[in-house]
């Protein structure tokens, strides 16, 4: 064996387990759909960065888009998960309003990453032109915050069209997370008081008839 085929096959990792490897291949492809952008990545170079061969990844996941989706997938599962907990908590219309844009702001800033590609990516459609179990879990996403809005206008603590104000509150929470995400090196306020000032702004705005 030449000495550049011994260099070549040592730069290949160990096959480990298929959950901890599609593991490592999701971490390593989130990095790079973030620094390349999802049209900048490719198959080879998640591959490379994981230390295997681009037959071997294709073992894991069928395309790029197979594994963007899959990314997307995990953070919209657990973020709607704990939203789900607290709207089961919640007994004031309100307070439940504003805890799912707070856990909202929060999912994003403590994982951008993941935020970037759910939410601040272009939408992908499954092959065959249907929604990807991402789209499907953010859609759950999107009904659990109109669900909590609606009741808090049927409550009489907020006034308005359930849509518009669902909408325009989610727009807000998102143009906050997007923008420290986006420009960390912009003289912020402290985030927790842009966090509580953005939710007062929206349920005042909302909250007289």
């Amino acid at each position: 064996m030449t000495a550049i085929a011994q260099i070549g096959r040592s730069t290949r990792k160990p096959k480990g387990e298929g959950h901890e490897r599609r593991g490592e291949i999701l971490a390593a492809a989130e990095r790079i759909f973030v620094e390349k952008g999802y049209e900048g990545a490719t198959i080879r170079k998640i591959a490379e960065e994981v230390g295997l061969s681009s037959t071997a990844l294709y073992m894991h996941f069928a395309d790029k888009a197979e594994i963007l989706n899959e990314i997307c997938r995990t953070a919209f599962d657990g973020l709607l998960q704990r939203q789900l907990e607290t709207m089961s908590a919640c007994t004031d219309p309100l307070a439940c309003v504003a805890e799912l844009a707070r856990g909202y702001m929060a999912f994003g800033f403590d994982h951008p990453n993941a935020y970037r590609l759910a939410f601040m990516t272009p939408t992908l459609l499954a092959p065959d032109g249907s929604q990807t179990v991402a789209q499907q879990t953010a859609a759950e996403l999107y009904q659990a915050f109109e669900t909590s809005v609606g009741r808090a206008i049927e409550a009489g603590r907020l006034y308005g069209d359930r849509a518009v104000l669902t909408q325009t509150m989610w727009a807000g929470v998102h143009g906050l997370v997007s923008l420290m995400i986006t420009k960390p090196h912009f003289g912020w306020a402290e985030r927790d008081q842009l966090i509580d000032a953005q939710i007062a702004s929206m349920l005042k705005g909302f909250g007289q008839p």
